[in-house]
């Protein structure tokens, strides 16, 4: 069997599923259903996904499978899923901080003069 489509070939709206049909007793469905949240994603973004998933969510393995890339190709690539699926980049999103950045609050906690709460905003990138 071939993938279903996604868009119309004419004016390349999104599809509703609106006939169901059983291979086994041939039994029919017709309504209009949803192809649910992955149904518009590309062949690309679904091939990501699964081997997203068969590497754990581990973006170090996924740069040992053949073709993906560096560790920021293959972020990117998630980023590229994440706004299709309709979501947003946010304060969930890791922030890099420098080894340098780092040792200075680490060093800055350890004196004190910083709270663990305002040491734990810099680096999540809350504040400077």
């Amino acid at each position: 069997m071939h993938p279903a489509p996604t868009r119309c070939p004419v004016c390349s709206s999104e599809l509703t599923v609106a006939r169901l049909v059983c291979p086994s007793c041939d039994t029919s469905i017709e309504g209009r259903f949803t192809g649910g949240p992955f149904a518009h994603l590309t062949a690309e973004h679904l091939d990501f996904i699964v081997t997203f998933v068969r590497c754990e969510g581990k973006i170090n393995r996924m740069e040992q499978e053949e073709g993906w890339g560096s560790y920021p190709t293959i972020r990117n690539r998630l980023h590229e899923v994440i706004r299709a699926l309709g979501f947003e980049l946010g304060k969930e999103e890791i922030v890099e901080v420098s080894a340098e950045k780092r040792s200075s609050v680490l060093e800055e906690l350890e004196a004190g003069r910083l709270s663990a709460d305002e040491a734990m905003r810099i680096l999540r990138g809350e504040e400077e």
